[in-house]
């Protein structure tokens, strides 16, 4: 007698499942939409996800919260409540363990195959969680969490990744933190990692002090240098060859860093003191910095404005978030003049561009009266006249990314404080796991589903 196909599983791995999960009254195809929307029948549908996202990650049963539900030994990680299979002898720890070897060497089914793994050139998104050092990659078909990559260098110690970006040619994605000194370069093909860049002297070994909050970049539209900011009194720039993965330039005494553009001949960049009421115009041979005035006036280091976010648009203008007085300045790069001032939700930070809709979109975090009982909105503003609609959206939304193709907006809410929305299932890091929310671009408004991710999703990037 053959082996019984259990779903297209490995066999050992299906009889595990067919006979504690995928039953009536559990995880069937029946039953699957009162047992939180997830069918594990089959190998292909448990990789349609849950109302809460993805259940199983490939090679990551650390992030995996399927295991945390079907686990009760405590040497072999997190275990939830309620325990499953429901109402049954828990599943043996040689069976346990099974399951999440399995995940770890990719969850393939029985022919080998894993998840996602099968298009080098795959649309995706990826997303940092600050709390867990991991950065988050979605698949942009399904927009389900598809891998959780662990970045970093230093194990022990909460790195917190702020930032990730793609290059503009789609190949590499890269990675800052706020606690270390480094970049760090990943493969999109694949996710896998390819090594460090080095983002101040002391790095390179020539002794200077180390500098840390490393939080933004820009990337030149060659993929070749990348621009980055260190958020400190004394904030820091350097500039870093991507290909050769080294340290170019170097300047100090920036005042709080943080906003950074390039212009559009990727000779100069913009930066914002977030603390004050200007940004830097510095060339990218780093030989000339000059601050420019967000009030048409005098330079203030202590002004009403904090610049967070900067976005270039096609027409040579910048359009800049002011965290404290909830508005986009515009700011005529050629006038070095604000010629508009748009007032949106409070505490505005990311802004991004919808060239399909022709509108920005900027995430406000902290705005709680615009719609009573919620706390965070997204910003909509016409790139034709500057009207602004508001729309409510998540618990402390913060990174938002694009996808014109499905005309979706991405909306990562980083859930801190104990009054958000309860998560369905433990971190493995301290604090509570945030959610990505999905707004339709057309109609402007919330789609009804939303995923689970790990702690504090701050920052989202599509591939190009």
């Amino acid at each position: 007698m053959g082996n019984v196909n259990h779903g297209d599983y490995p066999i050992e791995i299906g009889k595990i499942i067919s006979a504690n999960c995928s039953v009536s009254g559990c995880h069937n195809g029946t039953s699957a939409a009162a047992a939180n929307g997830y069918n594990l029948e089959s190998w292909q549908s448990m990789f349609s996800g849950s109302n809460t996202g993805s259940p199983v990650i490939p090679y990551s049963s650390k992030f995996s919260s399927m295991c945390y539900f079907i686990n009760t030994y405590s040497d072999l990680g997190l275990q939830n409540l309620p325990t499953m299979p429901i109402n049954k002898k828990t599943l043996s720890r040689d069976d346990v363990k099974k399951i999440e070897d399995w995940i770890d060497a990719g969850a393939p089914d029985m022919k080998g195959n894993v998840k996602w793994a099968d298009n080098p050139l795959r649309k995706k998104l990826y997303a940092t969680n600050q709390g867990c050092d991991v950065v988050t990659v979605f698949d942009a078909e399904t927009q389900l969490p598809m891998r959780f990559i662990e970045v970093g260098n230093k194990p022990g110690t909460i790195e917190i990744p702020h930032q990730v970006r793609v290059s503009p040619d789609g190949k590499y994605w890269y990675v800052v933190f706020i606690n270390n000194n480094i970049m760090q370069k990943y493969r999109c093909s694949d996710d896998s990692y390819v090594g460090d860049i080095p983002l101040c002297p002391a790095a390179a070994g020539t002794g200077t002090t180390n500098a840390l909050d490393w939080n933004t970049f820009v990337i030149s539209k060659d993929s070749k240098r990348a621009y980055c900011a260190s958020w400190t009194q004394s904030g820091k720039v350097a500039a870093v060859d991507l290909d050769n993965m080294k340290l170019i330039h170097f300047i100090g005494g920036q005042y709080y860093p943080h906003a950074i553009a390039l212009n559009n001949l990727d000779d100069k960049i913009y930066v914002g003191a977030q603390t004050g009421n200007f940004i830097v115009e510095i060339d990218t041979a780093f030989s000339s910095a000059n601050q420019l005035s967000l009030e048409n006036g005098p330079i203030n280091l202590n002004s009403s404005l904090d610049p967070h976010d900067i976005y270039l648009s096609a027409n040579n203008q910048l359009l800049i978030t002011c965290q404290k007085s909830n508005e986009v300045r515009v700011f005529d790069i050629a006038s070095g003049l604000v010629t508009n001032t748009i007032t949106t939700g409070k505490y505005p930070q990311e802004i991004i561009y919808s060239p399909t809709f022709s509108s920005y979109f900027v995430s406000c975090t902290y705005d709680s009266t615009t719609f009573p009982g919620s706390m965070g909105l997204i910003s909509r503003i016409n790139a034709f006249g500057y009207a602004v609609t508001n729309l409510k959206v998540g618990y402390q939304p913060h990174g938002i990314a694009t996808d014109e193709n499905k005309g979706y907006l991405y909306v990562t809410s980083r859930n801190i404080p104990s009054n958000g929305p309860a998560p369905h299932h433990t971190s493995q890091c301290q604090g509570r796991n945030g959610f990505v929310n999905f707004i339709d671009m057309a109609s402007f408004t919330v789609l009804p589903k939303h995923y689970e991710l790990s702690v504090d999703p701050y920052f989202i990037f599509a591939r190009p």
